[in-house]
C-alpha cells in the first residue's frame, strides 16, 4: 500500500516583483503534488496577481523588506505537514514538490532541499552543500538517488532558500525564522539549529526549481550588486549566533575577499565600474558594523498549525507531458502545438534550436509553456565545450532524456 503523501504549505514572499511572482505562481499550479495549498506573503502588487489569476491562496499582506518576518507570517497560516519555501524568481518543475515531500514519509526527517538550475535550464546554481559556523559552504557529493544525512553542532547539510522544506511542527518548535536575518543566511541559520538536535536533512537532487536571478533593490538584472550591507549584516548576526568570538575576524577576512573577488569579476565583465566597487565595499562594511550591534531577539515556539484550515490547491496531481522540437524560424508553429497540449493539461515543453553555437536558455511563458531556446551546437554545461556538434536528432533525444526525469515527457 502506498503511504499517503505529506500535506504540504508552499510560502512565496514577494516585494516588486510582481511580473516575476506571476510565473512562479502559473509553475506551482502546474505541480503533481496531489494535496497542497500556496500562501503569498507579498506587497500590493504582488497580491493583485493572485487576484489576478483567480488563484485559491492564502495571503498575506507585507510591505517591509525583512524575508524571514515575512516567511514566519506565512508559516502561521500554514496547515499542512510540510511547509515549503520557493523564491518569487524562481519556478519549480512539475515534480519538485512532490519530490522534495516525499522523505516527510520517515518522520525522523526534518527538513529537505533540492538542487536550483541557472538561466539556461541546464547548468546548477547549487547543489548539495554542508555549512560550519561561519557560514562558509563546502559542496557535498551525494548520489543521483539523493542521501538522508544528520546534522551536528557547528556543521550543517545546507538547503538553498528557494528551493527546501521543513517540517511544520519542528520548524514552529524552533521558533521559525530568525527576523534578524532581513536577507541572506536566513535559512542557513534554521540548518544549523536543526543541525545542533542532530536532525536529519534529505537533499533531492531531482527536485528542481529554475532561478532566474531577478532584479531587486540589492541586485541589477546583470546580477551586478547594488549594495551589499544585508550580505554584511547578516554575516555578523550568522557568526554571533554560532561562532565562537576567536573565529569571527578570520570569517570577516573570508568574506571580505570573496566579496572582493566577485565585485572584481562584475568589473572585468563590464557590469561595475571601479567606483562602485569601492562604493560596495564600502556597503558591506556598513553591514558588517551594523549586524555587529544588533539586536538579537529570543526566538519563541510559533504557533503550531492554528485554526485556519488546510486550502488546498484545485486541479493539481500528475499529468503528462509533451516535448515538441524545431528549428528557430518554426517557433510560432511549436508555441500552438504546445498550446493545444497545454489546452489538455499537459505539461509542454518546447525545444528550438539555432544551427549555430548561440548559449541556451530556459524560458516559462505566462502561457504555461517551458521554451528552450539554443544553439544545436553550442555550449550546455558551464563545464562544458563551447561548441560541440550534434546533428539535430542526437540534441532532442539528449534533451527528452534529461527532461524525462523531471517531467512525465511522451
Amino acid at each position: 500500500m502506498t503511504e499517503r503523501p505529506a500535506t504540504a504549505s508552499v510560502i512565496v514572499v514577494s516585494r516588486g516583483r510582481p511580473a516575476h511572482l506571476r510565473l512562479c505562481l502559473l509553475g506551482l499550479m502546474q505541480q503533481d503534488h496531489p494535496a497542497f495549498e500556496v500562501i503569498v506573503v507579498a506587497d500590493g502588487a504582488g497580491l493583485a496577481q493572485v487576484q489576478d489569476l483567480g488563484l485559491a491562496a492564502k495571503t498575506c499582506h507585507y510591505e517591509i523588506p525583512n524575508i524571514s518576518a515575512a516567511r514566519n507570517l506565512g508559516i502561521l497560516r500554514a496547515a499542512g505537514e510540510v511547509v515549503a519555501f520557493i523564491d518569487d524568481d524562481a519556478v519549480p518543475e512539475p515534480t519538485w514538490l512532490s519530490r522534495l515531500a516525499a522523505p516527510f514519509a520517515d518522520r525522523s526527517v526534518a527538513a529537505a532541499g533540492g538542487f536550483v538550475r541557472g538561466r539556461n535550464g541546464i547548468s546548477f546554481q547549487w547543489r548539495a552543500q554542508t555549512v560550519d559556523e561561519t557560514g562558509h559552504a563546502a559542496p557535498l557529493d551525494i548520489p543521483r538517488a539523493g542521501a538522508t544525512l544528520a546534522g551536528r553542532p557547528g556543521r550543517a547539510i545546507k538547503t538553498e532558500g528557494t528551493n527546501c522544506a521543513f517540517r511544520t511542527d519542528l520548524l514552529c518548535e524552533i521558533g521559525g525564522f530568525d527576523p534578524s536575518y532581513t536577507f541572506y543566511l536566513d535559512e542557513t541559520d534554521v540548518n544549523m539549529r536543526l543541525a545542533a538536535r542532530g536532525a536529519l536533512t534529505a537533499i533531492v537532487p531531482l527536485a528542481q526549481v529554475h532561478h532566474g536571478t531577478a532584479p531587486s533593490g540589492r541586485r541589477r538584472a546583470n546580477r551586478a550588486p547594488l549594495t551589499l550591507v544585508d550580505i554584511g549584516a547578516s554575516t555578523a548576526v550568522f557568526l554571533r549566533r554560532h561562532a565562537t568570538p576567536e573565529v569571527h575576524d578570520a570569517a570577516l577576512d573570508r568574506l571580505r575577499l570573496d566579496q572582493r573577488r566577485r565585485l572584481l569579476r562584475h568589473m572585468v565583465a563590464g557590469t561595475l565600474e571601479p567606483r562602485d566597487v569601492r562604493h560596495l565595499q564600502h556597503t558591506l562594511e556598513a553591514g558588517i558594523a551594523e549586524g555587529r550591534v544588533r539586536a538579537l531577539p529570543v526566538l519563541a515556539p510559533l504557533p503550531d498549525k492554528g485554526s485556519e484550515p488546510f486550502l488546498p490547491l484545485p486541479d493539481t496531481g500528475p499529468r503528462p507531458g509533451r516535448l515538441f522540437s524545431g528549428w528557430r524560424w518554426q517557433r510560432e508553429r511549436l508555441r500552438q502545438q504546445a498550446r493545444a497540449a497545454r489546452a489538455k493539461g499537459e505539461v509542454a515543453t518546447i525545444l528550438c534550436l539555432d544551427p549555430g553555437p548561440g548559449f541556451h536558455r530556459m524560458r516559462f511563458l505566462e502561457s504555461g509553456i517551458w521554451e528552450q531556446q539554443g544553439g544545436l551546437c553550442g555550449r550546455s554545461e558551464r563545464e562544458g565545450p563551447l561548441i560541440r556538434f550534434w546533428r539535430f536528432e542526437c540534441r532532442v533525444a539528449a534533451e527528452l532524456q534529461r527532461l524525462a526525469e523531471l517531467r512525465a515527457m511522451n
